[in-house]
């Protein structure tokens, strides 16, 4: 049974060998694409300009969603469940890092304890990093390939990226 691997170890798709440089994205939230309807992360980068918009499922922006909005619901979700049970292996999750984008499909890695590695898709990782505060970070390849710079012109778009997050439900996701 495989539960993860040492920090570094192989990962059968290229992944992390600890040596490429990582760096901090903020979580900026989840919207629907229109006009297919298609979810929609968007991460920034903390200390620089390019954004990270990551298509994901109607479940995984709800998960998401959710903890934003703090919305509780009333029976753990999967990844409230994955966080509860974190806690009582004594397991922190210390960062999720996206690792590497291949085919148009991004891959991450959780972070757990100081050397397991689990390979996660980032929409569960990012929701399970929200609930319990653990950085995320992406590899500056994937960043250098499909970070976006959205010129001053379009700032306005991001704003209203943001009054619209404050307005959105987690319903909205629901397919």
């Amino acid at each position: 049974m495989w539960y993860g691997r040492p920090s570094g170890g192989p990962t059968g798709r290229g992944g992390r060998d600890g040596g490429e440089t990582v760096r901090e994205l903020s979580v900026i939230g989840v919207r629907v694409e229109l006009p297919t309807n298609q979810p929609i992360v968007l991460l920034r980068e903390v200390d620089g300009d390019r954004y990270l918009p990551i298509w994901i499922g109607a479940v995984e922006a709800t998960a998401i969603a959710y903890e934003q909005q703090g919305v509780k619901p009333a029976r753990p979700l999967t990844h409230d469940l994955l966080r509860d049970l974190l806690q009582a292996l004594s397991a922190p999750l210390k960062a999720v890092e996206i690792v590497e984008l291949k085919d148009s499909i991004f891959y991450a890695d959780l972070l757990i304890g100081d050397s397991v590695r689990v390979s996660a898709r980032p929409s569960d990782a990012i929701a399970l990093a929200l609930r319990v505060g653990a950085p995320v970070r992406c590899a500056e390849k994937v960043l250098d390939e499909a970070g976006i710079i959205i010129p001053d012109e379009q700032e306005d778009e991001v704003e209203k990226f943001r009054e619209f997050l404050e307005q959105v439900r987690p319903e909205d996701f629901a397919s």
